[in-house]
């Protein structure tokens, strides 16, 4: 199937990359980030610190990406993406999230990647709701997916919940 939505730890995945929701300094946090860096082991931690800055402390802008190996991980590579900070959504939020996917899926292309799995970018700490991420998240997949066919796209879900308002977004589109 071109595009999926599963439950599952997103660091068990064997792709050809996975998708970090990380922060604009790429060197580990919580969450999503904080599970791809432990289980990636301290290799990433090293590849992200190489990777140049764009502003002081920064290494990637909100909706940019870039990508480093897996390492320790059963995906060969690691395509970070800053989300945005939900903030009522008038300050862009949705264009910006719209541009983590498709900034993603340009490495990947770039890298000749084909198999892609993104996580909930934006709805943990960065609180942006679920329902709309989704749709967003969802939306620019399938319309990538239109322009490459040869994609193979999973959303993966941490926990049962946030699975729930992915996969109803998904079959109600």
């Amino acid at each position: 199937m071109p595009l999926a939505v599963i439950a599952a730890d997103l660091t068990t995945l064997a792709a050809d990359a996975i998708v970090n929701a990380a922060n604009e300094t790429l060197l580990g946090g919580g969450g999503v980030d904080g599970a791809i860096h432990r289980a990636a082991g301290p290799a990433l931690l090293e590849a992200c610190r190489a990777l140049p800055p764009v502003a002081p402390g920064v290494r990637c802008r909100t909706g940019e990406a870039r990508i480093t190996p897996g390492f320790g991980l059963p995906a060969r590579w690691v395509i970070h993406t800053v989300g945005p900070v939900w903030h009522g959504g008038g300050r862009g939020e949705a264009a910006l999230l719209e541009s983590c996917h498709r900034n993603a899926l340009r490495l990947a292309r770039e890298h000749d990647l084909h198999r892609i799995a993104f996580p909930a970018i934006s709805c943990g700490v960065y609180g942006y709701p679920a329902p709309l991420a989704a749709r967003i998240a969802l939306g620019t997949l399938r319309e990538e997916l239109d322009r490459d066919p040869m994609l193979d796209l999973i959303v993966c879900c941490h926990g049962e919940p946030m699975h729930a308002v992915f996969q109803a977004a998904l079959t109600s589109a």
